[in-house]
């Protein structure tokens, strides 16, 4: 389910800020899971064709009623975050995970836009998420 409300950062460990400009129409949440659309603004992560996974938003910003570009939010770009994974199990760590949606990943989805990798099950249905916009290339 995708994220409505502003998510706590107690479970994120910080790297590397960037600003990027939030496409028309949209909010990011804080916490949320982002990517570049093909315009090159941010969106809310999904298993959308073309998105391309950049980080984490650090902040919260809302360009619903604005153009894109209207609106920045910073982005760490690398660094890890504890996010929803149904059936999270041991066997995991170590996986490529891709976005399903804003706040949860998948081991493999229809389009896979790739977002890091799995370095640990935190319980039944969350991982920590370790990624690196960097590093756009899945596990083999």
């Amino acid at each position: 389910m995708s994220l409505t409300a502003n998510r706590y950062d107690e479970r994120f460990a910080a790297g590397w800020q960037l600003p990027f400009p939030v496409a028309a129409e949209t909010i990011i949440y804080k916490g949320a899971l982002v990517c570049l659309d093909a315009d090159g603004c941010l969106v809310p992560a999904a298993d959308t064709a073309g998105l391309r996974f950049v980080g984490v938003a650090r902040d919260s910003g809302d360009n619903s009623s604005g153009s894109d570009g209207d609106l920045e939010v910073v982005v760490v770009t690398q660094g890890s975050i504890v996010v929803a994974k149904s059936g999270a199990a041991a066997g995991d760590v170590g996986a490529s995970a891709f976005c399903s949606d804003d706040e949860t990943v998948a081991l493999s989805t229809e389009n896979e836009v790739y977002a890091g990798l799995v370095v640990a099950v935190t319980d039944s249905g969350h991982v920590r998420l370790r990624f690196d916009a960097g590093d756009c290339a899945p596990a083999a």
